[in-house]
């Protein structure tokens, strides 16, 4: 996705499972590497996936540029 990816698709780096494709390789995105999950971003283990889901869209929102 060299041009990013919209809000709310998943990466198409994505395996049916959610596991980056690209981990640990070269050609992985450096914004990828530099994501650091948090308690706050991605909750409590016994937390569902949507959570993490939530607070990175809003963050997204957050961080748009002005249009």
């Amino acid at each position: 996705m060299p041009n990013g990816k919209p809000a709310g698709v998943p990466c198409v780096n994505l395996t049916a499972d959610f596991k980056c494709q690209l981990f640990g390789k070269p050609e992985r995105p450096a914004f990828c590497g530099s994501l650091q999950p948090s308690l706050e971003m991605c909750g409590e283990a016994n937390q569902p996936r949507e959570y993490a889901i939530e607070w990175l869209s809003a963050l997204e929102s957050a961080t748009q540029p002005d249009r």
